[in-house]
């Protein structure tokens, strides 16, 4: 029985795991994301490595337009125009983070899985640069160049 338990949390984990991001880290790659352009801001998506929530991943839109996916482990980036943005997610419900970008300016977003009344649910909230700054270097790249520059 022990082992069948075993075999069980083995199974389980692996499964978990596999939904983790997987990719260049951000202190491989930092150097090469190119600078922001003058007249945009850029938003840094992110999302801490936990088993806690992993398998729930749902899209990332960015005023309506999907732009990644809060994925365990994983940060993209977008640059876009200054101007008012709603960032949101969807699982059993819809939560959205209003801010607004100004040119030249970087925001970090942090997606954290919380309880839902059905299932999970992922949260948006605004991060602090020093505390982004400090995570990001062990988070993958799970972003694409055709919507980052969008």
């Amino acid at each position: 029985m022990k082992q069948v338990m075993k075999l069980l949390a083995v199974a389980m984990l692996s499964i978990l795991a596999a939904g983790c991001a997987t990719g260049t880290k951000f202190s491989q790659m930092s150097s090469s994301i190119p600078p922001v352009r003058a007249d945009e801001g850029r938003v840094y998506f992110m999302r801490s490595s936990s088993l806690f929530g992993a398998a729930i991943q749902p899209d990332i839109r960015l005023n309506g337009e999907v732009v990644g996916e809060s994925k365990p482990g994983g940060f993209f980036y977008v640059d876009r125009p200054q101007g008012t943005y709603q960032a949101s997610t969807s699982t059993e419900t819809e939560k959205t983070l209003s801010f607004t970008l100004d040119a030249g300016e970087t925001k970090y977003v942090r997606s954290s899985p919380s309880f839902g009344l059905v299932v999970g649910r992922i949260v948006l909230d605004l991060e602090t640069p020093d505390k982004a700054l400090q995570e990001l270097p062990s988070l993958s790249y799970i972003g694409t160049k055709e919507i980052a520059r969008r």
